[in-house]
């Protein structure tokens, strides 16, 4: 008998009279089983006492029983989801399709619980292969022997049933599809580990990223907050020196004005007593009477006292107060930038590396102390060894230490040296033959030749003029931004600034102690511990 056949199909659980699934079922003498409800409405409806399925007629109305087997299966079936789309239906169920439990690889058939239960309790079906459910069991099935796919064929990575291992796949090494189902399990067991833990790094890198964020805003507000400290400073000071320019403008002005009215006073007083004068002398000079004139023209013929004006002017100056108060501003900017890169200086040097020398990469020439802290160059050329790091011809050396991403910080004292070249360079840069240190070649740094001549290797070369002669200088690197700066340490003071750099690769300290020429430039460049004092 087969499974389907040893249960109750759908249309069992359904009424005659309503058509749908039993409600209170019940049994009439004559064996049928219809709704308690639908039964008595319909012998309420008729004359007679008829089985509405075999026409059995009952002289009374007979007694109705509960069918409890069948109610405890309608229970039991209702309970059951119907399958939703994209779920596996039951193949036996007519009518609404069940969800499937499981699916038979020997039957090839999916069945929802009801239908699955001869599987799990007759020996013969116990045997069957069960499996969570799954749709076109028909692909199971080999498409040229229409046989199970029991085996695997490890030689071409492919599914076979019993025959295929035979005929077409005879020289082939197979094993059990469940043998091979471990071994891949175990392997995506494994793989699947590998993601989560690719899945974890990659958390970990958005938690790094959001800290990263959140560490920029915290750097961005305290930026800013400094920065419209020190322009409000600025612009109050500037404000401040212009009210005071024009205050002394003003002043000067209001002194002249003074000065002025006061001469003017004066000249009107003395042209008062000359017209009084003038008029005497005219109305004696009109006198007719000989005595009066005579006695009267000694007094009236000198002039009356008066002061000398010749040389008397109103000349205000004007010139250098504007330069003079510029002149005081920048003094005070001076002192206020110099303030901020002390700062500055300050917050980069947290960044500080313990950089120490490649010998590996170091020019024959060049002697490099014990501890990897200090190189110059000698009178005779070492023999070693020509590997790819060294550099061939050029006197030049590199730190161990390289920057791929973040920030770092070095300090070098340059004393007493009359040419030296310092700053990063990239991985890849030129170690053989002849070349420039420039930015186009992998190179951010700056010089010293002449004993006085500064430049920036950037494309074109850039003069600099430095107010002191560096005695320390500070490298700092920023990856991310691009940015390569150089301090004067012990004057807390910018030198150069490479901007918007594109870093692709990994970057190391790059130094130069030039030629010794002679003893003149022998002195050491030295990397120096870093005091966050400043």
């Amino acid at each position: 008998m087969s499974a389907a056949s040893c249960l109750l199909s759908e249309d069992q659980f359904l009424c005659s009279i309503c058509l749908d699934v039993f409600t209170d079922p019940v049994t009439t003498p004559c064996g049928h089983n219809f709704c308690k409800n639908c039964i008595n409405e319909h012998w309420n409806s008729n004359d007679q006492y008829l089985c509405p399925l075999c026409k059995e007629t009952f002289n009374t109305r007979p007694k109705l029983h509960i069918n409890t087997l069948l109610s405890e299966m309608v229970s039991h079936s209702s309970e059951q989801q119907a399958a939703k789309p994209g779920e596996v239906p039951c193949d036996v169920c007519t009518g609404t399709k069940l969800k499937a439990l499981k699916s038979c690889l020997v039957c090839l058939t999916s069945y929802c619980e009801t239908h699955l239960e001869p599987h799990l309790t007759k020996s013969g079906l116990k045997r069957h292969q069960l499996i969570d459910p799954v749709k076109n069991l028909e692909d199971r099935m080999c498409m040229k022997h229409d046989k199970p796919l029991e085996l695997f064929c490890k030689t071409d990575q492919t599914c076979v049933c019993m025959l295929c291992s035979v005929l077409d796949h005879k020289t082939h090494e197979f094993v059990p599809l469940k043998e091979e189902y471990e071994g891949k399990k175990a392997e995506l067991g494994k793989t699947e580990a590998e993601i989560q833990e690719m899945i974890q790094k990659r958390r970990l890198k958005i938690q790094e990223i959001k800290h990263s964020v959140d560490l920029s805003k915290e750097a961005a507000d305290r930026e800013k907050a400094e920065g419209v400290q020190v322009f409000t400073a600025l612009m109050e000071s500037v404000e401040r020196s212009l009210n005071e320019l024009i205050e002394t403008i003003e002043e000067k002005q209001r002194t002249t004005e003074k000065q002025a009215e006061d001469f003017i006073k004066a000249l009107e007083q003395e042209i008062s007593e000359l017209k009084k004068r003038s008029s005497e002398v005219e109305k004696l000079s009109h006198s007719e009477d000989h005595l009066h004139l005579l006695q009267n023209f000694l007094s009236l013929k000198a002039a009356p006292p008066t002061k000398d004006w010749t040389e008397v002017s109103i000349c205000p100056s004007y010139e250098g107060t504007v330069v003079r108060a510029v002149a005081q501003l920048e003094e005070m900017l001076s002192k206020q930038m110099k303030k901020q890169f002390e700062a500055q200086l300050k917050r980069v040097q947290q960044y500080a590396v313990d950089v120490t020398l490649d010998p590996d990469t170091a020019n024959p020439w060049l002697i490099l102390s014990d501890d990897g802290k200090q190189v110059y160059c000698g009178d005779v050329k070492k023999n070693l060894p020509d590997n790819p790091e060294r550099f061939s011809v050029c006197a030049n050396v590199l730190g161990k230490q390289s920057l791929s991403s973040g920030r770092f910080y070095f300090e070098v004292q340059v004393k007493e040296k009359t040419e030296w070249n310092l700053g990063v360079a990239r991985e890849s840069i030129n170690r053989k033959g002849q070349f420039t240190a420039t930015q186009h070649n992998g190179f951010w740094n700056i010089c010293l030749r002449n004993g006085n001549e500064y430049s920036a290797r950037n494309n074109p070369q850039v003069d600099l003029s430095l107010k002191s002669r560096p005695q320390k200088v500070g490298v700092f690197v920023d990856y991310e931004e691009g940015l390569v700066c150089f301090y004067d340490v012990d004057a807390a003071a910018l030198i150069y600034s490479f901007t918007g750099c594109s870093f692709t690769e990994k970057l190391y300290p790059f130094f130069s102690p030039s030629l010794n020429y002679g003893g003149k430039n022998s002195a050491p460049l030295i990397i120096c511990p870093v005091n966050q004092t400043v």
